[in-house]
Parts: C-alpha cells; structure tokens; sequence
C-alpha cells in the first residue's frame, strides 16, 4: 500500500473529515545518468560552499533570501511557526460549480482516502453529494513549507484533491504569444471543411488508446544501441500548410479520415463470393509496391531488416519501399 504524503482534516461547515492524501499519477520517464564522453564515469551534482568549495551536509543548509544588501536567513521550523495549524487542516471556503473551474487552473491530482474505517460514512456522504451536485469545494492548505489552493472533487467512488494555480500565475495568451491571427478570418467554406474534417475524426475518448509512443521509441532505441544493431530513424516533420493551399489540404484530410470507413465496406462486400463463382487466386504481394506503400515504416524496417538491406535507419518510408522492391526483384531474376 501506498504511503500518505500528507495527513490533515477537511471541514466544511461544522463537518469534520479525517483524511490521507496519496499520489494519483505515476511517470514513465526513462531517467538517463551524466557521463563524461568517452569514459563511464559518472557526473553527480554536490551542494558546495561557493566560497571554500566544500562539500556540505544537508542539514547546515537554511534558506536565505537576497534583499539586495544582505541575506535574510529563514530556519525550516520557522516556515511552520508562521501558520500554525494550516499545515494539518484543508477547510473548504465554498463549493462552485465544477463546469466554472477553467481547465488551465488544474495543476496536479491526488487521491483522499479516509483515516480510519470508522470515518468511512462522512466519506462516502460528501463523496455522493459532490458526484450529484456536479460541484467541487475550494480550499487551501499548507503541505511542505507551501500553500496550495485545490479543489476537492467527486471521481467514481472516491474524492480526489486537484492542486490549482493561483490567478496570478496565469499569463496573458497576448502578452505572451506572438503573431496570434487577431483580424484574420477564414473563410466560411473553409470553417465549413474545417467542421466536416472534426465530424470525421470524432471519436470516443479512450484513454487506454493513447500511450507513450517516444517513451518506447527510446527503450527500442537503448536495446538496439545496447546489440550494436542500427535504429529506425522517424519520418521528418509535416511541412506548415500554406495560406494559398489551406481549402486543398481541408478537402483531402476529410478524404483520407473517411476512406478507412468506405474501405471497410467496400472489403466486407467483396469478401462475398458470388453463387457458382470460385474464389480467385490470390496473388503474391511481397515484392508489389503498392502493397509495400500500404505498410507502416516500421512494418517497412522490419522487413528491410530481415531482408538484410543495408542504410535502412536513414530511410524515408519511401526509400524502404523502392529498396525492398529492388530486393524483391533482384531476387525473382
């Protein structure tokens, strides 16, 4: 079982709610050490006096803040002195409607768990009355030398704590982002497209379907390095669509979303066979181009490596199919 990182009370009006608070979310990350090039030395970070270059232990350090002059040294404990209290209690100020808190507010999300079976009641009624009134309790806290603002919401079966920015730590989209379209407008044949294209690509949202492509790209790449075996380079990124072509382009991403369904159909229906027809000969299509531009690259790079082709991890996918072509025919000869 996971351990609590904090342990405190959350209240609202005269309810009081003993509770852990847990870590919801996990990273992935492959985490890599420094090394100096050619050798397999490590390179490791030390806490060093600037002054005599010694090393110092953890608990010689307190935090200083630089007035201009002078530092104003701040003990650890002192951070807890100014706020007794606030470190163990989460009291809500309110509870807004969920569909008001703006996406760019949520910060990261904790699971809450009651501190003892006995408290398991008051859990599960404020867990319900925030699940049917679709709302979430603003609160503050302090956890680790630092306020948080949060908002305690209902999830499935359980409550869960969403750390927030604050108002101020929001930027400006304007002042921050350059060359936004301001007057430009599209036209409306081309909102129209645009509309069609989403139409065509809407699904349902299934978080299962996505994972960490890159994540198992760098594993792939570890383990062939590790072999000595050459790696599959990706494709080069997508060209900026031009003002000029924009309709163009609309017109035939709608084609392309839609065609794997108009496939589909049209193969169903062939797969049919017709009374008193015999089935045709199906044909070899190892060699064929067509059928080696319908693969994948890495379905590409698979095959160009059991076919033993040499420079196949600086191809394009293009590259792959007229080598593997040239290898299919050089072989039939």
């Amino acid at each position: 079982m996971a351990r609590p990182v904090w342990t405190g009370v959350v209240s609202f009006g005269l309810v009081s709610l003993p509770i852990a608070l847990y870590t919801a979310t996990d990273s992935h990350t492959i985490r890599f050490h420094q090394l100096q090039r050619g050798t397999a030395d490590r390179i490791r970070n030390r806490r060093v006096n600037e002054r005599t270059g010694d090393e110092v232990d953890l608990g010689e350090i307190v935090k200083g803040f630089d007035t201009g002059s002078e530092y104003v040294i701040v003990e650890p404990g002192e951070l807890d002195d100014i706020a007794p209290g606030r470190s163990k209690a989460l009291e809500v100020s309110g509870f807004v409607d969920l569909d008001t808190v703006d996406p760019i507010f949520f910060d990261k999300t904790y699971y809450l768990g009651p501190r003892g079976e006995q408290y398991g009641k008051v859990y599960a009624l404020l867990q319900r009355a925030l699940a049917e009134s679709n709302k979430a309790g603003i609160a503050t806290f302090v956890m680790r030398g630092r306020e948080y603002l949060v908002a305690l919401k209902a999830e499935d079966d359980l409550l869960t704590l969403h750390t927030l920015h604050w108002a101020d730590e929001i930027r400006d989209p304007h002042q921050e982002v350059p060359d936004l379209p301001g007057k430009a407008e599209p036209t409306a044949a081309e909102v129209k497209m645009a509309h069609q294209l989403i139409d065509a690509l809407t699904t349902d949202w299934d978080p299962e379907a996505f994972h960490d492509t890159f994540q198992e790209k760098v594993k792939a790449l570890i383990e062939a390095k590790a072999a000595g075996e050459s790696v599959e380079k990706a494709e080069p990124a997508a060209q900026p669509t031009g003002v000029v072509d924009l309709m163009e382009a609309l017109r035939a991403s709608v084609e392309r979303a839609r065609s794997p369904k108009d496939t589909g159909e049209k193969a169903s229906t062939s797969k049919t066979k017709a009374p008193g027809k015999k089935p045709a000969t199906k044909k070899s299509t190892t060699g064929s181009s067509e059928a080696l531009r319908s693969l994948t690259k890495t379905e590409l790079y698979r095959k160009a490596t059991a076919a033993g082709i040499e420079g196949r991890s600086t191809m394009t996918h293009d590259q792959l199919v007229d080598a593997l072509a040239h290898t299919s025919r050089s072989g039939h000869k």
